[in-house]
């Protein structure tokens, strides 16, 4: 009996990730740790600039937080383990570390695709209800979009992760990526996982397809608004207000799209590979820079923490 559940549960796993281009793994090694230290400081700003200015204490700003707090918990799940097997020969990670990966990463990835949903709600309410903005987007109500968004992908991940994890592998422990996807656990079991693909594919529909279709209907009013405005100083603090998350949004969701929608062909899935590396760890970068780099409010607010910081804030108060 022990042998049995020896081979139905393995000790560890085999990511086989990048392993079939050695000579690319030193140059891989650079790139994913330049950019990781890079998504952990850019999101770890927003995080300290938004909660210590208080100008920044906005609904807008409180979803953001939540979405710098989520790509550093998301890379950080994934990236160390990357960053070991890209360094040394050994591929292995223990199964418990695997169990682990695909459960946070699969709360995770729910969880941003309805944090993304209410971040688009909040963009709708301030352009086509701005006079009941804050009366819409109240304290309560952004506390409540975000609990239900953490909650939803947690409860998601702890269903699918815990079915997929009571499969047998029966021995097999070789997975063909550089992190623990639960596909990818599924296609390791040696019994009929028709009952978790059914499950996998209702999970898709509403945590990817539906905040998806949120977003869409949001962006749609929204772009019904804008183009009864007359005045381009109206489209040109409309496309202020929204290019910054339609932009994370089309990252985000373009990625995922073309990943899934690749047919399942070898040169298709080491493409795959690629797509997945851009956006578990190149994307979060992205998002800090989207959200800082045309935003002046963030930018003066960094500023002025930076002078205060630096002992200039009663210099410039009196200037």
């Amino acid at each position: 009996m022990m042998e049995i559940a020896n081979v139905s549960f393995p000790e560890g796993f085999i990511l086989l990730g990048f392993s079939g281009r050695p000579s690319l793994e030193p140059i891989l090694f650079i790139f994913v740790l330049g950019v990781y230290v890079v998504s952990v400081l850019g999101n770890g700003i927003i995080i300290v600039v938004s909660c210590m200015d208080v100008h920044l204490h906005t609904p807008m700003y409180f979803f953001l937080v939540n979405l710098s707090f989520l790509d550093i918990s998301f890379t950080t799940s994934i990236v160390p383990q990357l960053l070991v097997n890209l360094w040394g020969p050994q591929k292995t990670i223990s199964y418990g570390g695997c169990v682990i990966q695909f459960y946070i990463s699969h709360w995770l990835g729910a969880t941003e695709c309805v944090l993304l949903a209410a971040m688009s709600y909040d963009r709708y309410a301030a352009i086509c209800r701005p006079l009941h903005y804050t009366v819409i987007m109240h304290p309560k109500l952004c506390c409540s979009l975000a609990f239900a968004s953490w909650l939803g992908g947690l409860t998601t991940s702890m269903v699918g992760s815990t079915l997929t994890m009571l499969l047998p592998l029966c021995g097999n422990n070789h997975i063909d990526h550089f992190f623990c996807e639960m596909p990818l656990i599924m296609q390791l079991a040696c019994v009929d996982t028709s009952f978790n693909e059914v499950e996998m594919y209702v999970a898709s529909f509403i945590f990817v397809v539906l905040p998806l279709g949120l977003i869409l209907v949001s962006y749609s009013r929204i772009a019904w608004a804008v183009l009864k405005l007359r005045s381009a100083e109206g489209w040109r603090k409309a496309f202020n207000t929204c290019s910054s998350h339609v932009a994370v949004v089309a990252l985000f969701y373009g990625s995922i799209i073309f990943m899934y929608l690749q047919p399942a062909k070898r040169n298709s899935h080491e493409q795959g590979k690629f797509v997945a590396l851009f956006y578990t760890v190149v994307t979060p970068m992205l998002n800090p820079l989207i959200y800082t780099l045309r935003n002046k409010t963030v930018k003066k607010a960094l500023r002025h923490i930076v002078l205060e910081n630096c002992g200039f804030g009663g210099t410039r108060g009196n200037i």
